[in-house]
């Protein structure tokens, strides 16, 4: 039996429109990172960001594999599971009669989908103790936006999440069932605490602090500087 690939895929703008920009992040089958990819998009909305990056991951996934996509944009998601068949039934047209939005990309994902395993699960978004894939997908598809650079990489370098809003995340729901099932978030940050002034927090993955030492998984980092690295580094780069 072929193991699923578990992935995550989101998109950005700032100003909305605005610069904007797109990721994915594509796991094994435990929900361990593997490798990740972002891309700038110009002038855009966020709807187009989303979508890019469902249709990003798609071309980059092998179709052959069940795929599960976690995303936090219900408008990708109803796109995909709730309206697509009645715009082609309509003519790529609303209940009103207007044309789709979006509709290229739409029909470019409709087309990457044509007999393939796929599940979408729904994930809040900026939550503490979310989905951890979700969060790599947005710090990435947000650098992305504001700098307007493509960038791509491993489990060795993947983007560092901000700290999200103190708010315990539910588990994420399946809302297009496939051959494959669905599961919930694959780690957590820990609750947010502020020692000394700083916020800390429990690391998602690995990284490096400014320092230039690591920190594990687990270890407890604060914001040094523009990144994110030892508590005790903090006062040096105030």
């Amino acid at each position: 039996m072929v193991e699923r690939v578990i992935a995550a895929c989101d998109g950005a703008a700032k100003g909305n429109p605005g610069p904007a920009g797109w990721a994915y992040v594509v796991a094994d089958a435990t929900g361990a990172p593997q490798r990740w990819q972002a891309g700038a998009l110009g002038h855009s909305t966020n709807n187009v960001g989303e979508l890019t990056a469902l249709r990003q991951l798609l071309a980059a996934t092998d179709p052959g594999v069940p795929l599960e996509v976690r995303l936090d944009s219900t408008y990708t998601r109803d796109s995909v599971t709730k309206w697509l068949k009645g715009w082609k039934r309509n003519g790529w047209k609303t209940a009103a009669g207007k044309p789709v939005a979006n509709q290229e990309l739409i029909q470019a994902i409709d087309a990457l989908l044509e007999g393939r395993d796929v599940t979408f699960v729904y994930v809040p978004a900026h939550q503490v103790d979310g989905d951890p894939l979700n969060a790599i997908a947005d710090k990435a598809a947000s650098d992305a936006a504001r700098t307007q650079q493509d960038a791509s990489g491993t489990a060795a370098d993947l983007p560092v999440p901000d700290p999200a809003a103190a708010s315990k995340a539910p588990k994420a729901r399946t809302t297009r069932p496939a051959a494959s099932g669905s599961t919930g978030a694959t780690g957590s940050t820990g609750a947010a605490k502020r020692s000394g002034g700083s916020r800390t927090l429990n690391a998602r993955f690995p990284g490096t602090c400014p320092c230039s030492r690591g920190y594990a998984k687990g270890d407890k980092i604060t914001k040094v500087g523009s990144s994110w690295g030892h508590p005790e580094c903090a006062a040096a780069h105030a």
